[in-house]
């Protein structure tokens, strides 16, 4: 993508204060001294966070997502050692309500997603091997959930790949299908949605890099590519995607870090991947090497070149997140419970460490930002 569209980013961000803004942050959270959900500031103007605070104790909190609004938090937690979606209103202030729990109907969820419509919510159970949905009401209460079980495993890497694992859901920029990349079948599961039940109906399946482990995606701006996050092989795949058909077809991919680097590490996984809102650059984070790679979009969008792996400044990166003006990526240390802030330069997208914005929290392993401070 051009070098212009980033600047033009940047002026726009000026133009409309949200380079000023300080917004809501919440942080996800699963391991030793993790209590669960975690509160802080961010200030979009200095780069710098508040201290985090205890918003709400629950057992691991892994992932979080919002309702369309804004107004309702969700997390695939646990409860009496039962792993489901807890419910949560959001304050102006920013504090957390917990007012349901409600269970998977198949066990722990690795992630979750609210569609668009904010009618129903998708989990993705990484240990029992299904997609779930649960049907929201109008006061954003989730219903019993519908399991849909994945069938089969690419058998490639031993221990991982012998059985489906679920480890993303997301949806079409149009919302009419849902996408789950599944790690242990190496590929994408495609789902029809059906919004009026709601429900969703298998509808195909794009083969990924063989023994790549898909694990995270994401569409591009314009939504005619997504890009794939391959865990096992640390690479990113890039699709085309025909809306009209809900297919995608492999183009390129192109690996995280080299596979020198790879060997020195005797665990290396990439965990997640981030667009930013130019479309110019794409980000993925490198677990073991503990850094994130930073790759640029090509001109025509089917292929991307690593211009940058940069150090997290944190130990085990299994989350990262870019703020909404694009100038801020969180990177999220697992093991050293730490977040460290980091600068998006605007005219190439590459990672400046932020030095002494780093905040400490137990176990951090998902970042969602919220709603602008209000005074």
């Amino acid at each position: 993508m051009k070098k212009a569209s980033s600047i033009a980013l940047s002026f726009l961000a000026l133009a409309t204060g949200l380079s000023a803004e300080t917004r809501h942050v919440y942080f996800g959270t699963g391991g030793p001294g993790a209590k669960g959900i975690y509160h802080a500031t961010f200030n979009a103007e200095k780069g710098i966070l508040s201290p985090a605070k205890l918003a709400h104790e629950i057992g691991s909190p892994g992932f979080l997502a919002f309702s369309p609004d804004g107004k309702k938090l969700y997390a695939a937690a646990t409860q009496e050692n039962v792993g489901g979606v807890a419910a949560y209103e959001v304050a102006t202030d920013g504090s957390l309500t917990f007012f349901h729990f409600e269970p998977t109907g198949d066990g722990g969820a690795a992630h979750l997603s609210v569609h668009p419509s904010g009618k129903f919510l998708l989990t993705a159970q990484y240990g029992g091997g299904s997609t779930s949905l649960l049907p929201l009401d109008t006061a954003g209460k989730p219903g019993t959930a519908a399991v849909i079980e994945h069938e089969g495993g690419s058998k490639i890497v031993e221990g991982r790949q012998d059985s489906p694992h679920p480890h993303y859901v997301g949806y079409s920029p149009d919302g009419k299908f849902a996408l789950v990349p599944d790690l242990g079948m190496d590929g994408i599961v495609i789902y029809s949605i059906d919004p009026a039940k709601p429900g969703i109906t298998k509808h195909g399946f794009a083969a990924s890099v063989p023994g790549g482990g898909p694990r995270h995606l994401k569409f591009s701006k314009d939504g005619k590519f997504l890009y794939l996050l391959n865990e096992l092989s640390l690479s990113t795949t890039v699709f085309s995607w025909d809306a009209a058909a809900g297919t995608a077809k492999l183009l390129s991919t192109t690996p995280a870090l080299s596979e020198e680097v790879k060997a020195v590490e005797s665990f290396n996984s990439a965990a997640e991947i981030v667009v930013h809102p130019s479309g110019s650059y794409v980000y993925s984070s490198n677990r073991g090497h503990d850094t994130v790679s930073v790759y640029a979009v090509k001109e025509r969008g089917d292929a991307l070149d690593v211009i940058q792996v940069q150090p997290i400044r944190g130990a085990f990166p299994r989350n990262i997140n870019l703020d909404p003006s694009g100038q801020w990526l969180l990177a999220a240390g697992a093991d050293s419970h730490t977040v460290a802030v980091h600068a998006v330069a605007a005219d190439t997208g590459k990672l400046t460490y932020q030095r002494g914005a780093i905040i400490q929290i137990p176990a951090p392993i998902c970042i969602v930002f919220g709603a602008v401070v209000t005074p």
